[in-house]
């Protein structure tokens, strides 16, 4: 190869083409990159609070309202701080969302349900049902709380993780436990218990993440990423 050739792979031009975006024609959730979700938005959808890096069109964003579930859920918000952490995407154009690097998977819900804690849900179209929930028996062992997502219904929606996911059959005979730090997602046909593993505690020391566990018994799956998350408090 001439260095003629090797200049024309660095020129301004040759980088526009090759990171520009390309529509494929892959409905309303696309790919761009494996870390970048585009929105062709015609409507509304939900998004995390912060995802969103850059958009075309005309699209407005409000936080999620404080009676958006009704005075039930302005109520728990008011004792719990829960439902801090989406907003509400309405209009037409393209959004670009994303979230520290993580990759990004969407899956579509066909009358189904699923779990997702609140650091790993990125988007989901407004067809699907949610409630924001804090676990509050792990929370009581972690800084800043954990919260989940549960989502039901028929629709996309898009969740991130650190680097590959690993997706763990449940099954009455063969139960799963997991570090509450890289658990991402599980089917809502499961109720994650809290387990506190004395020797595990008494090995690592009492402030140890590693002496707790979530326990997961029945049918289902559990998502786990290869990364321990740990949590801020949402302002």
């Amino acid at each position: 190869m001439s260095t003629a050739d090797v200049d024309n792979r660095y020129t301004l031009r040759e980088f526009v083409e090759q990171t520009r975006q390309r529509d494929r024609g892959q409905g309303i959730f696309e790919m761009e990159s494996a870390r970048l979700l585009e929105v062709n938005l015609n409507g509304m959808v939900w998004t995390k609070m912060g995802s969103m890096v850059s958009y075309l069109g005309n699209i407005k964003f409000e936080r999620e309202g404080v009676f958006e579930k009704g005075l039930g859920g302005f109520l728990k918000k008011a004792v719990t701080g829960e439902g801090a952490k989406l907003t509400k995407a309405s209009g037409q154009g393209r959004l670009y969302l994303a979230d520290y690097g993580k990759k990004v998977q969407i899956l579509k819900l066909e009358n189904e349900s699923i779990v997702v804690n609140g650091n790993d849900i990125l988007a989901f179209e407004p067809t699907i049902e949610w409630d924001i929930k804090m676990m509050k028996r792990v929370s009581s062992m972690l800084a800043g709380g954990l919260f989940q997502v549960n989502l039901q219904g028929t629709g996309l929606v898009a969740i991130t993780t650190h680097y590959e996911p690993l997706t763990l059959v449940v099954t009455p005979d063969n139960p799963v436990y997991t570090d509450p730090n890289a658990t991402v997602a599980w089917s809502g046909t499961l109720e994650p218990n809290l387990r506190t593993d004395v020797s595990l505690k008494t090995f690592f020391g009492r402030g140890s993440g590693e002496s707790f566990q979530m326990e997961f018994r029945g049918n289902g799956f559990v998502v786990i990423q290869p990364y321990e998350e740990f949590y801020h408090a949402e302002a």
